[in-house]
This record gives structure tokens, sequence and C-alpha cells, in this order.
């Protein structure tokens, strides 16, 4: 194999290698030579079919997969070799073959940059605690209440309203078809819970037991399962029952309808999911401050490659809301060559934060554990009432989904690593007064970070792991032909 640096320039390589044809015979004869061992060929047991005879059968169909292997291993080696990290996935292009002649390809890769991250301790920044007001843990025990509502038949007949529980069965479809997870009987469904899908609940108000009706809705955009999101739906739905709700008295025994022993015991779980609430809400803030600098402490070069990609995937999500009427105010009256500009910046920002936090993680053996992914995605879950196991079967049988919802993880998790590092104060504030603080920072101006968020742009993800040449199949037409002389046709 000869190997010939072509171009160097900033981040790109490009190479020549060029591969001997007697190198590539003798592969070809090689492999011929493993496929004759097995081969059932009439006239000949197997590992006594004539080379020439496996040559004529298979030769052609051999040479094509020696040539896809030796092409892989070829330019992989040649990266191993010079201590390459390919960012994307090498382009490879043959430039000159002839059977039986020097096969000559060229290889074009960006490498991935150095990195080194600035000194984490000389980072400031401010983290806000919110103390929960009494007020605020009475009125969620109120909607506590409310949720466990006990549920009388109507002492006189009357149509349904906003606030009763409808007994029903329902069958929904998406252009005719039925899928998974969108059918049920006996369900009780609290009109006005926002359980279901927006406007299924609505069209179910005025309607009287043992009414039939069909509901028309569609699926959110961000809705889990990709199939479904965006897509109008039918559901045939059948009211079976009418029920009066009365919300429960907030006591012990409502206490104990939500896994507590007492009521007081059930203030203390709501104050602290309440403070956990704000306690997100300051932590985002303590990580746009954070990026803010980080992104400010380092201004290394980042593969174009990766930023054509993360600009293309902001770029379709800000397409998508012009269609939907949710255009940023922040964006009127700038021509598209400049939001294009804008939105490559802020494609080029994600990048480098995302190849800065992967080495950061490298380095200190930051990893998600199998704990970390199954506490999320059980959370991720829970966010779909009723749904459950259909979004954890999604996340299950989809890997990009999953992997999805580890690089949040992962991120976080470096995240906290250099928050220990950073010096950190503390400052006091109340519900009121953190609202106003951060409609105050909202107004006043967004960081880089802070606008892509707003159009709902990807999140963003760790530096894409080494992108190695695809490997060849199992088992190639030829190597299944051979098994199988009837398979040629297949």
């Amino acid at each position: 194999m000869q190997v010939t640096e072509t171009s160097s320039e900033g981040l790109k390589r490009e190479f020549t290698i060029t591969l001997s044809a007697q190198d590539i015979d003798g592969k070809v004869d090689d492999r011929l030579a493993e496929l004759a061992k097995t081969a059932r060929i009439p006239g000949f047991r197997p590992g006594k079919v004539p080379a020439a005879l496996m040559k004529q059968r298979y030769g052609q169909a051999v040479l094509g997969e020696v040539l896809e292997k030796a092409l892989q291993d070829s330019s992989q080696q040649a990266l191993t070799e010079r201590n390459i990290t390919p960012a994307l996935q090498p382009k490879v292009e043959v430039t000159k073959y002839e059977q039986g002649e020097d096969l000559e390809y060229k290889i074009e890769v960006e490498v991935m940059p150095e990195v080194e991250p600035m000194d984490f301790s000389g980072i400031e920044v401010e983290r806000i605690e919110v103390a929960v007001p009494d007020q605020e843990v009475a009125e969620t025990l109120e909607r506590l209440a409310g949720q466990q509502k006990k549920t009388e038949p109507l002492t006189e007949p009357r149509a349904s309203q906003s606030g009763d529980v409808v007994v029903i069965d329902f069958k929904g479809s998406v252009d005719g078809e039925t899928k998974p997870g969108m059918e049920g009987e006996d369900h009780h469904l609290e009109l006005g819970s926002n359980s279901f899908i927006a406007g299924f609940e609505d069209q179910l108000i005025g309607l009287n037991k043992d009414d039939e009706t069909t509901v028309e809705v569609t699926f959110p955009q961000e809705y889990v399962n990709d199939e479904l999101a965006g897509r109008e739906a039918k559901f045939e739905v059948k009211v079976k029952d009418i029920l009066a709700a009365q919300p429960i008295a907030i006591d012990d025994e409502m206490a104990k309808a939500y896994g507590s022993d007492s009521l007081e015991e059930l203030k203390a779980k709501v104050r602290d999911s309440l403070g956990q609430q704000y306690q997100e809400l300051t932590r985002n803030r303590v990580k746009r401050l954070l990026l803010d600098q980080l992104a400010d402490g380092h201004d290394f070069t980042v593969p174009a490659g990766m930023v054509d990609l993360e600009f293309e995937q902001i770029w379709k999500q800000v397409e998508q809301d012009r269609e939907q009427g949710k255009e940023d105010p922040d964006d009127d009256g700038k021509d598209e060559d400049t939001l294009k500009q804008e939105y490559r910046e802020i494609a080029e920002r994600r990048v480098r934060l995302g190849l800065l936090l992967s080495e950061v993680g490298r380095r200190n053996e930051i990893d998600v554990s199998q704990e970390d992914l199954n506490r999320a995605l059980i959370q991720e879950a829970q966010r779909h009432p009723g749904q459950e196991r259909e979004v954890i079967e999604f996340f299950q049988n989809n890997p990009q989904a999953l992997a999805n919802l580890r690089a949040p993880l992962f991120e976080d998790k470096v995240v906290d690593f250099i928050l220990d590092l950073a010096q950190v104060t503390v400052r006091s504030l109340s519900p009121e007064e953190l609202k106003t603080e951060l409609e105050a920072e909202s107004g006043e101006g967004e960081s880089a970070e802070e606008k892509p968020k707003k159009k709902a742009a990807p999140k963003k993800k760790a530096a894409p792991k080494k992108a190695a040449p695809k490997k060849a199949a199992s088992k190639t037409k030829a190597a299944k032909e051979a098994e199988d002389p009837d398979a040629t046709e297949k």
C-alpha cells in the first residue's frame, strides 16, 4: 500500500492511496480458497472444487467483496498510522481501477481538533436559591385533592361537562390504519385534565350516556413516537357512562392515597418537589452562564462538516416553525442570508461546546451509567400518562432515540464536574424575585445558547465518536452462493 498526502489545510486532509494489483489478486485467491472448503457444487465434494472453477463461478463476486474490504482496511490503516481521528465518516473516491491493475483512490477527511480545556477554577458563576412559600404548598395540595376526586353516578341524566369523568371505549386510526396504543375499553377520562392529546377531551363535552362520536385530533410535532408526530388521527369513541367528580378532603387519608403516612409527610414531599422545580430553573440559569464563559474561553477551530450538519438540523427546525406560524420575533425584517449566517454561528458554537464537553468527559472518565439511563427513561415515560409502556418500548427499539436520551445526561454530568471546580456564589431569592429576574435577563438579550433553544433546535450532543469505515457484511453474496448453488437468482 502506497499513501501520499496531497492536501493539508486546516483540519482537512486528503490522501491518495494505491493498492497493488498483486495484493488484490492474492486476496481474491485466498477468499476463493476459503469458500472452496464449504462450497457445494454438483459433481464435487466440499473442499475438492478446482480453483479454476471457483474463480470462474465466483471470481467477480469475490473481487467486489475484496475491493470493498481493501478500501475499508487500507483507509483505516492509513488514518491509524498517522494518528488521525476523523470528525465524520471519511469520503472515499476510486480514481483509477481496471481488473488486473493497481487500484488508486482518494480519501478526504476532517480531523478532530486539538481541544485544550481552560482552567475551570477561574470561572465565576452565581447560583440562586429559592425558598418554597407555604402558599404554594397549600395550592399544590388542593390540586392533588382535585386529582383524587371521588366519582359518583349522576343523580339526573345530563350531558357531560368539564370536570366530569366519562367512561369510554375508543379506537384510533391514522389514514385508516390502526396503531398500537390507540385503543382502550372502559377508560375513565376526566374532561379538562388534558391527559389526552390536545382537543380530544373538548370534543367529548356535551355528549350523553351511550352517545357515539368521531374525535379528530392532530398529534403534536414533538410527540414521542416519530411515526405519529404531526399526523392527523381519528378516534371512534363511545360514552358508556358519565360520573360526577368531587374533590376529597385534604387530610391524612388523602396523604395515604399518595403514599405518605400523614398529611405532614405529604406536605414535606410537596415542598421538596416544588423545591426541585425551582432548582431546575436556577440550574438552567447557572448552566447558561457557565456555557457562555466556556464559549468565550475557547476558540479552537471546529470541523466544517460537523458545523454543516448541526446547521442543517437547526435550519430545518426554523423552516418547520415558519410553516406553523411560530417564527421568532427576533428574525423579523432579516433576509435569509443574514438569518443563515446567524444560525451558522449558533451551530459553530454548539459544535465547539460539544467537542469541549466531550473532551472534558473523556479526560476525566465521566460516563452515563445504565442506572442513570433507566431513570431518565422512566421520567420520559411519566411525561406521557397512559402511554408509559409505548414510550419505553419506543426507546428500547430505537438506538438513536436512546442515544439522544443519553447525550444530555452526559452533558449535565460534565457541567456538574466543571461547576465543582469553578467559583460558585449563592444568592437567595423569592419565587417572585426569581421570575422577575429571569424575565429581565430574557428581555435584555439572549446568549447564543438561548436563541436556538427558543426555536426548539436540536439539543447539543456530545462530540461524535471516531467514525470508522463501514464494516463488510458477515456473509457476502459470493459466500452465500458458494454455500448454496441455487442461491444465485435469489
